[in-house]
């Protein structure tokens, strides 16, 4: 194994070698590859970790960019290269490779060192460091050319006043009153960054307080740099040539909403002589598609209010989020007709087709080497009762098989239907709720039934049903409850070789269990993912499960002393169940980054339920948990699930608790193509003894009972999906005696007996977190 791995790196070498000379070649007669250039800073009074950060952003300002690079190639220009001169103009293997993988050459030749030189004075004049004096050269190797700029900082100057308009009119009078909050902070350094911010506050501001044409533009910041001692006195000035209107507070006087709008009609073909008056709005809706009270709801403006940008932008958000309208827009005109300056609203609304139908086909395979497909049709109205109801019905079929192994010919087919009716208020009697943000409130209720058939074993019938709110507390929180939730699962067509089955392994029984679950349910989600300025992201989502408790109360239900209740000829079940999963994204590099989610949770049963409903137990291993084991595989504790003949099958393995850690570095490579190492550790455990499990007991010693697992993986971004491939294998296995349980010793990737019982391949669609 030795000499084939120094054959292996002897083979990486020269291909590094020959790319590498390949590239210089193929240069045009007298040319240099330009290969990039770097930014010294030269200032003692800078702050380290500020020069690196400044040395960073003035790097990125210089241009051009030279070709892309992987662990030191070029495999872009490479490409480019070797493709040679394409005998077609489009098509074929030639043009794909230049013109699709590759890239030109980066010439020296095309580097502008003084242009270079002035844009980076430029920004450091910008940061406050008026006397900054940049100087660049370049230097060669090898047909190779770097560009090396030294920047020679000075001092930098501070901002010793901040004066802001001291005028009597409304527009100075309203600007003066924002000073308390500025960002233009004494003895900072002058930034025009900065400035431009201030710009943008003071307009916002202004924007919610009726001043509805000013904008950022009329403001100027002028700066006195001839105070001394290396420092500014700021004036903040509205422009002389600033319009009467922008100087102006306006008011909403009338507002028109067309819900039938076609982008195909002029602004002249929307008459308002069929308006309909309905609580200070105008409906122009001759087809009497909504109910006016759908706009009511989703409309912050009120005729006489003074305009604010933030009622403007929560209108149109509300109005997206009905999910019923496929383009929505406004516009704001002025009334001339009226004593004070006041703003007509428009509101233009093109509706999406009212019914729709979906079919979509799935294709899936599974770390435990099963197969399949799944068709779904689905149907959507999406104003059901003139509401911008939402009601959708869907219905799925689908199967999966194995065809080598232990589940050779236990195949598995699935079918089912559900209806989901979506109301875009809470339905709440004689209360009325409306939040006061960009996003609808909903109401939700779910009806399904689902029949799964394991060929040769059983079947099971389960029927659900859901009533409750989702509500979004900003575009960070998200809340979802469900009052009431309810589940029935009922086996049918169990075989005499399951029930024998069952014998040898009394777990197979829990699969097959009659389970009636009702009770009530509580999400709470945070993500800030979508501020993707942030360095840093993180996501949250926890969740609460009471089952049973009401029930529970009122019939005594005490499984400890045998008085068990029953409902629709099934044992209810009782318990609370709480789980979290916690994300956190660290970027390293403008590409790169590092995930990692942290999950643990907990299941209680008590009352009329010794442990779990097995469909609300954990379960741990596979493509989307710890990808060195195949799916729900691992645990409960240190117990181990074994094939006791060629044709037996392993059950799920299912638990009351679950820790989990995931951590992943990942990196763009090239193109579409990203890569990720991976690191996986975690299991589940009982929460109380099972003679037929030893060892899957929660205890003290749960941290050695972890386990772990590492690998890599490729994902390829298609834009509309991510194609995920990981590639993993065990270095911890819980089930092993104590002392012996990591096997890093046992790495053999040269053995195919080790490569067969520990690899596991991944296949999946998106990102595992």
């Amino acid at each position: 194994m030795y000499d084939r791995l120094k054959i292996y790196s002897l083979f990486f070498v020269l291909v590094v070698l020959v790319s590498a000379c390949s590239n210089i070649k193929y240069l045009p007669q007298g040319e240099k590859l330009y290969i990039g250039g770097s930014v010294k800073i030269d200032g003692d009074s800078i702050k380290r970790s500020e020069s690196k950060a400044l040395t960073t952003e003035l790097e990125g300002l210089l241009r051009p960019k030279p070709n892309s690079t992987i662990l030191g190639l070029r495999p872009k220009l490479f490409a480019y290269n070797i493709a040679g001169t394409p005998k077609k103009a489009k098509g074929g293997l030639r043009n794909w490779l230049k013109h699709k993988i590759g890239e030109p050459p980066v010439l020296a030749s095309s580097v502008d060192l003084q242009q270079n030189q002035l844009i980076l004075q430029n920004r450091l004049e910008n940061k406050g460091y008026f006397q900054a004096i940049v100087n660049g050269d370049t230097t060669s190797k090898n047909r190779k050319v770097k560009a090396e700029y030294v920047a020679a900082l000075g001092p930098r100057y501070l901002i010793n006043a901040v004066n802001f308009p001291a005028d009597s009119s409304e527009l100075e009078k309203a600007i003066a009153a924002t000073q308390e909050k500025s960002l233009l902070k004494l003895q900072e350094p002058f930034n025009l960054d900065v400035i431009k911010g201030e710009r943008e506050r003071i307009d916002q501001t202004l924007k919610e307080q009726g001043f509805y044409y000013f904008g950022p533009d009329y403001l100027f910041v002028r700066v006195d740099s001839t105070i001394g001692r290396h420092q500014v006195n700021l004036y903040v000035t509205v422009k002389p040539e600033t319009p009467a209107i922008a100087r102006k507070v306006y008011s909403i006087n009338d507002i028109y909403i067309y819900p039938n709008y076609s982008l195909s009609q002029t602004q002249a073909d929307t008459a308002k002589a069929d308006a309909n008056f309905y609580k200070g709005y105008y409906l122009i809706d001759n087809e009497n598609t909504f109910k006016p009270e759908v706009f009511n709801r989703s409309m912050f403006f009120k005729p006489g209010e003074v305009y604010n940008r933030t009622d403007h932008n929560l209108s149109l958000n509300r109005l997206v989020n009905l999910g019923v309208f496929k383009f929505v827009k406004n516009r704001f005109e002025r009334d001339e007709n009226t004593p004070k300056p006041s703003l007509d609203a428009y509101y233009y609304l093109t509706p999406l087709p009212r019914k729709s139908f979906r079919a979509e086909i799935l294709g899936t395979t599974k770390s435990n080497n099963l197969t399949g497909t799944e068709l779904s049709l689905s149907w959507k109205n999406r104003n059901t009762f003139r509401g911008a109801e939402q009601l959708s019905v869907r219905g799925y079929g689908g199967f999966e098989v194995q065809v080598s192994g232990t589940q050779k010919g236990f195949n598995t087919f699935r079918l089912g239907s559900e209806a989901t009716l979506s109301i875009p208020r809470f339905l709440i009697p004689f209360f009325h709720f409306n939040t006061s943000n960009a996003f609808v409130p909903r109401s939700k209720f779910n009806l399904g039934y689902e029949i799964l058939n394991k060929q040769k074993l059983y079947s099971l019938n389960s029927f659900r049903a859901s009533a409750g709110y989702n509500w979004k507390e900003n575009i960070r929180k998200e809340h979802e409850v469900n009052l009431l939730s309810f589940n029935y699962v009922q086996p049918a067509n169990v075989t005499q070789l399951y029930r024998d089955s069952i014998q040898n392994n009394i777990t197979l029984a829990r699969t097959i269990e009659k389970q009636f679950i009702t009770g009530s349910t509580y999400s709470f989600t945070y993500s800030n993912q979508v501020e993707v300025t942030r360095k840093n992201n993180t996501y949250f989502n926890g969740n609460l499960d009471l089952a049973g408790n009401v029930l529970g109360l009122l019939q005594g239900a005490d499984y400890t002393t045998g008085d068990t209740a029953t409902l629709f000829g099934a044992r209810f079940a009782q318990y609370v169940k709480v789980d979290g999963d916690f994300r956190y994204y660290f970027k390293t590099g403008r590409e790169s980054k590092i995930a990692s989610r942290l999950i643990a949770g907990l299941g209680y049963p008590y009352g009329n339920s010794s442990e779990m409903p097995f469909i609300k137990q954990f379960f741990i291993g596979g493509s989307n948990s710890i990808r060195a084991f195949r799916a729900r595989s691992v645990g409960p504790g240190t117990y181990r699930a074994e094939e006791s003949s060629v044709n037996s099958f392993l059950p799920d393995q299912s638990g009351d608790l679950k820790l989990e850690f995931n951590t992943e570095y990942r990196q763009k490579l090239a193109g579409i193509v990203h890569g990720a190492l991976l690191l996986d550790a975690g299991n589940i455990w009982l929460f109380r003894n099972n003679p037929d499990k030893p060892g899957a007991k929660f205890s003290k010693e749960f941290i050695s009972e972890l386990a772990v697992g590492t690998g890599f993986g490729l994902r390829f971004d298609l834009t509309f999906l991510v194609l995920r491939t990981d590639l993993a294998f065990p270095i911890r296995k819980p089930w092993l005696p104590k002392g012996n349980r990591w096997v890093f010793s046992d790495i053999d990737f040269a053995d195919k007996n080790w490569r067969r019982e520990n690899l596991v391949f991944n296949l999946a669609i998106g990102y595992p977190f």
